[in-house]
């Protein structure tokens, strides 16, 4: 596992995601509650950023058509959406939000 500085925990406003790259990948992370999560920053059903929408009990919701994917699992919880988004490991470390963008938690191939 590769995990690389993302951003700091204090960055990610409550209830939305924070857009950063690592490598060659466009990630959403998120925080919901004291939970931290990564996934692809691109909807799998309109090819807009994740980032841009409402995160609330465990998902993220796509600002476009109101898909919903699950933090955990990068799964659909709401259509229009039918396929799921890659999931990243995180790592919290005094403060600093780390993401291993080389290994995903779903066996989901980002964009």
């Amino acid at each position: 596992m590769a995990y690389e500085p993302a951003c700091a925990v204090v960055d990610i406003p409550d209830d939305e995601a924070l857009a950063v790259t690592i490598g060659s990948y466009d990630v959403a992370v998120a925080r919901d509650g004291d939970e931290v999560f990564a996934v692809e920053n691109i909807c799998s059903h309109a090819a807009v950023a994740l980032s841009e929408g409402e995160v609330a009990d465990g998902t993220v919701e796509c600002w476009l058509h109101g898909s919903c994917f699950d933090l955990r699992t990068g799964k659909p919880t709401h259509l229009p959406a039918t396929e799921p988004v890659a999931t990243f490991p995180v790592d919290v470390r005094d403060g600093v939000v780390f993401v291993d963008t080389e290994t995903t938690l779903n066996g989901v191939t980002p964009q």
